[in-house]
Protein backbone atom coordinates (compact mmCIF):
# COMPACT_ATOMS: atom_id res chain seq x y z
CA UNK A 1 0.00 0.00 0.00
CA UNK A 2 1.28 3.57 -1.03
CA UNK A 3 0.51 5.85 2.23
CA UNK A 4 -0.67 9.26 1.28
CA UNK A 5 -1.00 11.93 4.44
CA UNK A 6 -2.51 15.55 3.25
CA UNK A 7 -2.27 17.95 5.89
CA UNK A 8 -2.91 21.52 6.67
CA UNK A 9 -3.00 24.31 8.90
CA UNK A 10 -6.43 22.73 11.14
CA UNK A 11 -7.54 20.13 9.10
CA UNK A 12 -11.01 21.16 8.74
CA UNK A 13 -10.67 22.67 5.41
CA UNK A 14 -7.93 21.49 2.85
CA UNK A 15 -6.98 18.48 3.98
CA UNK A 16 -9.31 16.56 4.00
CA UNK A 17 -10.61 17.97 1.02
CA UNK A 18 -7.93 16.29 -0.80
CA UNK A 19 -8.46 13.40 1.31
CA UNK A 20 -11.71 13.21 -0.42
CA UNK A 21 -10.73 14.54 -3.79
CA UNK A 22 -8.18 12.02 -4.23
CA UNK A 23 -9.51 8.93 -2.85
CA UNK A 24 -12.65 9.45 -5.51
CA UNK A 25 -10.01 9.96 -7.88
CA UNK A 26 -8.17 6.93 -7.18
CA UNK A 27 -11.72 4.94 -7.11
CA UNK A 28 -12.58 6.36 -10.69
CA UNK A 29 -8.94 5.08 -11.70
CA UNK A 30 -9.59 1.73 -10.21
CA UNK A 31 -6.31 2.19 -7.88
CA UNK A 32 -7.66 3.11 -4.87
CA UNK A 33 -6.94 -1.00 -3.13
CA UNK A 34 -3.35 0.86 -3.69
CA UNK A 35 -3.49 2.89 -0.92
CA UNK A 36 -3.82 4.26 2.15
CA UNK A 37 -5.23 7.94 2.66
CA UNK A 38 -5.64 10.26 5.48
CA UNK A 39 -4.93 13.31 6.35
CA UNK A 40 -4.26 15.87 9.43
CA UNK A 41 -3.15 18.85 11.14
CA UNK A 42 -0.46 21.38 11.77
CA UNK A 43 -2.12 22.67 14.45
CA UNK A 44 -4.06 21.21 17.37
CA UNK A 45 -6.44 24.13 17.84
CA UNK A 46 -9.45 22.36 15.55
CA UNK A 47 -9.08 18.94 17.02
CA UNK A 48 -12.16 16.83 17.04
CA UNK A 49 -13.73 18.98 14.90
CA UNK A 50 -15.35 18.05 11.53
CA UNK A 51 -14.99 18.81 8.15
CA UNK A 52 -15.80 22.71 7.84
CA UNK A 53 -19.17 23.13 7.11
CA UNK A 54 -18.79 25.52 3.33
CA UNK A 55 -15.79 22.67 2.70
CA UNK A 56 -18.17 19.69 3.37
CA UNK A 57 -20.92 21.40 0.94
CA UNK A 58 -18.38 22.56 -1.58
CA UNK A 59 -17.33 18.75 -1.60
CA UNK A 60 -21.02 17.58 -1.88
CA UNK A 61 -21.68 20.06 -5.11
CA UNK A 62 -19.21 18.11 -6.55
CA UNK A 63 -20.75 14.40 -5.92
CA UNK A 64 -18.59 13.37 -2.94
CA UNK A 65 -21.01 13.31 -0.36
CA UNK A 66 -20.88 11.06 3.03
CA UNK A 67 -17.12 12.05 3.72
CA UNK A 68 -16.70 11.96 7.38
CA UNK A 69 -13.80 13.11 9.28
CA UNK A 70 -12.40 14.67 12.63
CA UNK A 71 -9.60 16.84 13.02
CA UNK A 72 -6.33 15.72 14.31
CA UNK A 73 -2.90 16.89 15.01
CA UNK A 74 0.26 15.02 12.77
CA UNK A 75 2.44 13.36 14.75
CA UNK A 76 6.25 12.03 13.50
CA UNK A 77 4.70 8.58 13.93
CA UNK A 78 2.20 9.80 11.34
CA UNK A 79 5.24 11.07 8.77
CA UNK A 80 7.00 7.69 9.50
CA UNK A 81 4.39 5.66 8.39
CA UNK A 82 3.42 7.53 5.06
CA UNK A 83 5.34 7.18 2.04
CA UNK A 84 4.18 10.68 0.77
CA UNK A 85 3.31 13.59 2.88
CA UNK A 86 1.60 16.36 0.53
CA UNK A 87 1.07 19.71 2.25
CA UNK A 88 -0.79 22.71 0.97
CA UNK A 89 1.56 25.61 1.62
CA UNK A 90 4.97 27.10 2.63
CA UNK A 91 3.89 27.29 6.18
CA UNK A 92 2.79 23.66 6.03
CA UNK A 93 5.71 22.64 4.37
CA UNK A 94 8.39 24.57 7.18
CA UNK A 95 6.27 23.34 9.88
CA UNK A 96 6.34 19.55 8.58
CA UNK A 97 9.77 19.95 7.25
CA UNK A 98 10.62 20.85 10.95
CA UNK A 99 8.81 17.91 12.57
CA UNK A 100 10.17 15.67 9.98
CA UNK A 101 13.54 16.23 10.89
CA UNK A 102 16.62 14.55 7.91
CA UNK A 103 14.91 11.20 8.44
CA UNK A 104 11.99 11.40 6.92
CA UNK A 105 12.27 15.05 4.93
CA UNK A 106 12.49 13.28 1.45
CA UNK A 107 8.57 12.06 2.34
CA UNK A 108 7.55 15.73 2.73
CA UNK A 109 6.17 17.43 -0.88
CA UNK A 110 4.08 20.56 -1.84
CA UNK A 111 1.13 19.30 -3.27
CA UNK A 112 0.81 22.17 -5.45
CA UNK A 113 4.13 21.16 -6.36
CA UNK A 114 3.26 18.97 -9.09
CA UNK A 115 1.40 21.27 -10.91
CA UNK A 116 3.40 23.66 -13.72
CA UNK A 117 4.03 26.07 -12.61
CA UNK A 118 3.79 25.43 -8.96
CA UNK A 119 1.44 26.81 -6.80
CA UNK A 120 0.14 27.08 -2.72
CA UNK A 121 -3.30 25.99 -2.30
CA UNK A 122 -4.69 28.75 -0.95
CA UNK A 123 -6.84 28.26 2.04
CA UNK A 124 -10.29 28.89 1.74
CA UNK A 125 -10.92 29.37 5.97
CA UNK A 126 -9.84 32.62 5.25
CA UNK A 127 -10.45 33.35 1.24
CA UNK A 128 -13.97 31.54 1.40
CA UNK A 129 -13.42 30.36 -2.07
CA UNK A 130 -13.81 27.33 -1.63
CA UNK A 131 -14.49 26.50 -4.94
CA UNK A 132 -10.72 27.93 -6.05
CA UNK A 133 -9.45 25.51 -3.28
CA UNK A 134 -11.52 22.89 -5.06
CA UNK A 135 -10.14 23.32 -8.24
CA UNK A 136 -6.39 23.80 -6.77
CA UNK A 137 -6.91 20.72 -5.28
CA UNK A 138 -8.15 18.54 -7.88
CA UNK A 139 -5.44 20.01 -10.64
CA UNK A 140 -2.97 19.28 -7.91
CA UNK A 141 -4.05 15.48 -7.04
CA UNK A 142 -4.61 14.56 -10.55
CA UNK A 143 -0.60 15.75 -11.75
CA UNK A 144 0.46 13.79 -7.93
CA UNK A 145 -0.87 10.91 -9.50
CA UNK A 146 0.72 11.16 -12.99
CA UNK A 147 3.56 12.38 -10.83
CA UNK A 148 3.17 8.41 -9.32
CA UNK A 149 2.69 6.76 -12.61
CA UNK A 150 6.31 8.82 -14.17
CA UNK A 151 8.22 7.64 -11.15
CA UNK A 152 7.12 3.99 -12.03
CA UNK A 153 5.47 4.01 -8.20
CA UNK A 154 1.93 3.25 -10.30
CA UNK A 155 1.74 1.01 -13.59
CA UNK A 156 -0.42 1.84 -16.20
CA UNK A 157 -1.90 -1.89 -17.07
Amino acid sequence: MIAVTFVCLGNICRSPMAEAIFSRMAEERGIAHLFNVRSFATSSYERGNPVYPPAAKTLAAHGIVGFSHRSQPLGVADIASSDYVLVMDGMNYADVSHMAGQRYSGRVFRLGGFLAPPEDISDPYYTRDFEKAYSQISRSCAAFIEYLYGEGVLNKE
